[in-house]
């Protein structure tokens, strides 16, 4: 070839179109081949990447020549021009142009390469494409490559209208040079392509193009320009090494900004609004542009893998999750509170390549140190490198003040502990997310208290409910309030870093769920001791004035924080305080203990005695001879209850300076005599107390009561003292309310034990009880009013309870000829002991049983002569005075009790006469009858008499006149009938 012909074509483009010429000529299935391969790349691989590929070459170019690359898209009338600056057309390209087969790329599986098959692209817009080059230029044109096929007489397959040969295997050399940059492609649109729409497509994949080709720094598509500038933050920021900002700024979109960070085989882009990156919306795999494997990562990816052949699959066997290596590092270069973003949320992947790389990131994230966790000791400030003992709680001690052995080991063990707690100079403190843990909410406060009792603590930041789900997905330990508490144990801190934990918990105590969860929390005492759970601890609620009490969990004065209440702890008063069961355990081990005395004392003087324990009394307190005695067995100076009891009664009397010294009040609360004592125990569980007579009490009950009152010390009243006695226990407010308990052991002694003139309480009647008058002696006591007497009926003898005792004074004054019970009197006594008998109240073997009975008619008699009456009628035929009368229905009992025959079974009746049949219907008078005693209905016969008498044998004999008998079921009535 000439030197002129080599100018006009300086890439020997005849050469090539002769060699493609022969081959088609040699070869029929050659040109079907081209043509096939062709259309092919252009409806498949191709269709729609015109600007991608040409940007992908003009990105080569700018990257060979070093020079920061410009592509510029103009339309000219029906054509469009894109020109870009950089290495300008070499052979290499051009051949690589016309081989369908081939390419100019040192590694065309993995890099971007140069005028590759990709360039088919241009085939999807127009059939005559120039190449313009400040090296030379080309034409391909499907008319030119019909005119060489007819010169050299190639035969077509099918028809001519059916076929269209391949546009980019023949090259035509041009003279004309790009207009602008330095290489310039122009394309003529076919018919049908809509320019616009066109643009409008290229405008959209700019931004795109942008990112994921970084030698391009501006791509200018008619009047809008995009540029794209990137900024090294590791520069100004040693913890964001390897992280860079890019901003791509154009007039239609602003500016546009991504975090990007670069490892072996991977660039990761993060968008970022307001200065804070976020997670990508749904993508694909870009290597490095856009594919068509679909991701759904947080962060675009642009990959450096191994593609099919039109870049929009991954090639089979593509090391596809060696892409995460180092996502880790792009997470530790964000800041902390960003850092999650990387994170993938849980959710279906879009496809195998998706799936893969989500798992490889997530197992990349969960084995890497980048989760940002609280550093130091809690509560201390920031490590001073020059200041070491900061690191420490308390000052390093005096090793001079040591020994030399104790001295070398305390050193070593100091040195240790020391490299513990130091930090990385310059670095932010993460872990590896496995062996973190989270504290849902945790707030800058809690953090600094708990992080050196959890372990590494995800910073607060971090700890929110919008970052659950990304912690989760790492595998972060969940910490909640419950561990918490359980970790608290054990714990050596002060009290003030104790109320601070308790105010910052606060917050989370929201609902009764959560207070249980802190049930373990640990509360330190005012001891010293550290206990678990607030519900068993006091909070102090007393006066002013502090009063050492160290029987109680009694919360540290500094420590007590309201939560602690809302957590279940009580707020102690002074009765609390002197009910606590911790007091109890001290005085009976310790009970003349004079610190616990003071205390107690003190305590006292602010209570309400009537709600301490009776317990209290235990505590020893000096006498008046200068020796200790339990405050139960002391009294006050004057106390009156001194003159009631029996002259050697063990009572001592309070030393005088202590009564001075604590008061009257305070004395008596802890038990201390004035008037009588009362002892009071929640659910006793049996005959403990110290009570006289206690045993038999609490055999007579009939199970356990619920609470035991009771007065003591009755047992040491003198018996000539008892009307005073009784006098102070009804007008006293504690014993007042004791009397009315008739089955209380207080109502129950005095019945059995206390006397009035020789005679036991228990059988004394209430002045207005008469349902024993003329058989008990009435109560009297000149010195007690009305309303105390009425205090004390249930001490006295009760109608509605007979005891045994009761019983035998009742038949003992029933067979007394000197009392003068009225008949209702005798009828209803005897009815109460016969219905006492019927219900087994006691035992009749125990009852002495008198040598006389008391008749209806008053009169006393000898059992011999009596008859207990079970038959109204017979009433009405014997004589009052050998009758027994009680209720008909218990005259058996009444029988058995005085061990006396029924009238029935000792008396026959027979009536005399027959008198007129009738029947009470039809007798006027049965009538009458009924509604004047309101009778029930009678049935049977009903014979009326003019005299009725009953002829009687057995016990008692002879005939007596009666107005009513009844014969089985027969009545027989007398009526008096008037004559003239």
């Amino acid at each position: 070839m000439s030197d002129a012909a080599e100018a006009s074509d300086p890439f020997g483009t005849s050469a090539l179109r002769a060699a493609v010429i022969a081959a088609w000529r040699d070869s029929p299935t050659r040109l079907r081949e081209d043509c096939a391969t062709e259309a092919d790349l252009v409806r498949a691989g191709y269709r729609d990447r015109l600007l991608t590929e040409l940007a992908q070459n003009a990105a080569d170019a700018a990257a060979k020549s070093g020079a920061h690359g410009r592509l510029v898209v103009r339309l000219d009338g029906r054509t469009l021009h894109i020109s870009n600056t950089g290495a300008p057309l070499e052979l290499s390209g051009v051949h690589a142009l016309t081989a369908l087969r081939a390419s100019a790329k040192a590694n065309p599986a993995t890099s971007v390469g140069r005028f590759g098959v990709g360039f088919t692209a241009v085939l999807s817009v127009s059939d005559e494409i120039e190449v313009r080059s400040t090296t030379g230029s080309l034409l391909f044109s499907r008319e030119n490559t019909w005119v060489a096929l007819r010169d050299n007489a190639i035969e077509v397959p099918n028809t001519a209208e059916q076929f269209a040969p391949p546009v980019l295997r023949l090259a035509w050399p041009i003279s004309t040079s790009p207009a602008d940059g330095d290489t310039e492609v122009v394309l003529r649109l076919r018919d049908g392509i809509d320019e616009q729409a066109l643009l409008a497509g290229m405008r959209a994949e700019a931004v795109d193009l942008l990112l994921e080709l970084p030698a391009l720094h501006s791509i200018r598509i008619g009047d809008d320009e995009l540029t794209s500038t990137a900024i090294d933050l590791g520069a100004t920021d040693p913890e964001r090494t390897g992280l860079r900002e890019l901003r791509i700024c154009g007039q239609d979109i602003g500016h546009r900004v991504w975090w990007e960070y670069r490892t072996a085989r991977a660039r990761w882009l993060l968008p970022v609004r307001n200065g804070r990156p976020v997670a990508a919306a749904p993508d694909v795999l870009r290597a490095p542009t856009r594919s068509d494997e679909e991701l759904s990562l947080p962060a675009l990816l642009i990959a450096d893998i191994p593609m099919q052949p039109d870049r929009r699959r991954l090639l089979p066997g593509a090391r596809l999750t060696e892409l995460a290596s180092g996502y880790g590092d792009f997470a530790r270069a964000l800041p902390s509170r960003d850092r999650l973003t990387l994170v993938p949320a849980p959710g279906f992947a879009r496809g195998e390549a998706d799936g893969l790389l989500r798992e490889a990131l997530v197992r990349e994230l969960r084995s890497q140190s980048w989760l940002p966790v609280e550093t130091g000791p809690s509560g201390a400030p920031a490590f001073d490198f020059d200041d070491p003992e900061s690191l420490w709680a308390e000052p390093l001690p005096d090793s001079a003040a040591l020994g030399p052995a104790v001295a070398r080991e305390h050193a070593a063990a100091e040195s240790a502990e020391f490299e513990s707690r130091l930090p990385a100079r310059g670095a932010a403190a993460t872990a590896v997310p496995t062996r973190a843990s989270v504290f849902a909410g945790l707030t800058a406060e809690l953090a600094g208290l708990i992080d050196d009792v959890v372990g590494p603590l995800v910073i607060p930041e971090l700890s929110g409910r919008a970052h659950s789900e990304a912690l989760g997905v790492l595998d972060v330990h969940r910490l909640g309030l419950a561990r918490l508490a359980e970790l608290s144990g054990g714990l050596e801190r002060s009290p003030q870093w104790w109320y601070s934990l308790y105010a910052a918990l606060e917050s989370f105590v929201v609902d009764p769920l959560t207070a249980e969860e802190l049930g373990a929390l640990a509360v330190p005492l005012a001891d010293g001791r550290l206990v678990t759970g607030p519900r068993t601890v006091v909070l102090d609620d007393r006066l002013e004035d502090p009063i050492p009490v160290h029987w109680a969990r009694l919360v540290h004065p500094e420590a007590a924080h309201p939560l602690l209440a809302r957590l279940g702890a009580r707020t102690a008063t002074a009765e609390d305080l002197l009910s606590d069961p911790g007091l109890r355990a001290e005085l009976e081990d310790q009970p003349g203990d004079p610190d616990t005395a003071d205390a107690v004392l003190r305590l006292a003087a602010n209570a309400d005695p009537l709600a301490l324990p009776s317990w209290l009394g235990i505590i020893e307190l000096p006498d008046s001879s200068g020796g200790l005695l339990p405050a139960d067995e002391l009294l006050l100076p004057g106390a009156p209850l001194r003159d009631l009891l029996v002259e050697d009664s063990p009572f001592g009397t309070a030393a005088k300076d202590l009564v001075e010294g604590y008061g009257i009040a305070a004395l008596r609360a802890v038990g201390v005599g004035w008037d009588f004592s009362v002892v009071v125990e929640e659910d006793p569980t049996g005959p403990d107390h110290h009570l006289d007579d206690e045993d038999r009490w609490w055999a007579s009950l009939s199970e356990d009561p619920p609470e035991l009152a009771a007065v003591r010390d009755l047992d040491l009243v003198a018996e000539s003292a008892w009307q005073e006695a009784l006098r102070q226990l009804a007008s006293g407010e504690r014993t007042r309310r004791l009397l009315a308990d008739r089955d209380g052991y207080t109502a129950w002694w005095l019945r059995r034990h206390a006397r009035i003139d020789g005679t036991v309480l228990g059988l004394l009647r209430h002045p207005a009880d008469t349902e024993f008058a003329g058989l008990l002696p009435e109560f009297a006591a000149p010195g007690l009013g009305r309303h105390d007497v009425d205090a004390l009926r249930s001490v006295l003898a009760n109608p509605d309870a007979l005891t045994e005792e009761l019983a035998t004074a009742l038949l003992a004054a029933l067979a007394d000829p000197a009392k003068a019970p009225s008949p209702e009197v005798i009828s209803r006594t005897h009815a109460r002991l016969a219905a006492a008998v019927a219900a087994d109240l006691f035992d009749l073997a125990d009852l002495d049983l008198p040598v006389r009975v008391r008749a209806l008619s008053g009169a006393v008699v000898d059992p011999a002569d009596a008859f207990v009456l079970d038959q109204p009628w017979f009433g009405l035929a014997l004589p009052a005075d050998r009758l027994v009368v009680g209720n008909i229905e218990t005259a058996p009992a009444l029988a058995t009790l005085l061990d006396l025959p029924l009238v029935s079974e000792s008396v026959t009746a027979e009536v005399i006469g027959t008198g007129r049949r009738t029947t009470w219907s039809a007798e006027p008078l049965g009538v009458v009858l009924r509604q004047l005693f309101t009778l029930p209905a009678q049935h049977g016969d009903l014979v009326v008499h003019d005299d009725l008498r009953i002829r009687l044998r057995g016990g008692v004999a002879g005939t007596v006149d009666v107005p009513w008998w009844w014969d089985g079921a027969t009545t027989h009535i007398r009526i008096s009938r008037s004559r003239d």
